[in-house]
């Protein structure tokens, strides 16, 4: 029917980076606290109204849980990156997540810094707790 993937965050996002607001010390302190969202699949033929928003409500709620019992860290904020060239990112606007903006579209593998453009995607983020950007600035 479906897949959900978490992983680890993007190193360096300059509109994540920005709304929470923290130093190059905290962001490496605190980075591990951030869960990236990386892969939602719900198989085309599987027409069910509003199932795409309910799995993803659904496994926020789980998440905090399951990843501090696995890993050990107590996640605060989840990230996930949308193409925007080929989809809008409704279901997560309907499970509540904010849209922050958008990457430079350089991508993960791009150290020349010659990808500038090339496939931007839009920056969506659901804080797990009340005070996460707060949070994830301090120690």
């Amino acid at each position: 029917m479906g897949a959900v993937q978490f992983s680890s965050p993007a190193w360096r996002m300059s509109v994540r980076d920005g709304w929470v607001g923290w130093d190059e010390g905290a962001r490496q302190r605190n980075l591990q606290r951030v869960v990236n969202n990386s892969r939602f699949l719900l198989l085309p033929w599987v027409r069910v109204r509003n199932l795409a928003s309910t799995v993803l409500s659904m496994v926020v709620r789980r998440l905090r849980a399951d990843w501090q019992g696995r890993y050990g860290v107590e996640p605060l904020l989840v990230e996930t990156l949308v193409d925007a060239r080929r989809y809008r990112g409704s279901c997560y606007r309907a499970a509540n997540w904010q849209v922050l903006g958008r990457t430079t579209g350089r991508g993960r593998m791009d150290r020349g810094h010659r990808r500038h453009g090339a496939a931007p995607k839009t920056v969506l983020i659901y804080p797990l707790v009340r005070d996460a950007a707060r949070r994830l600035r301090e120690a």
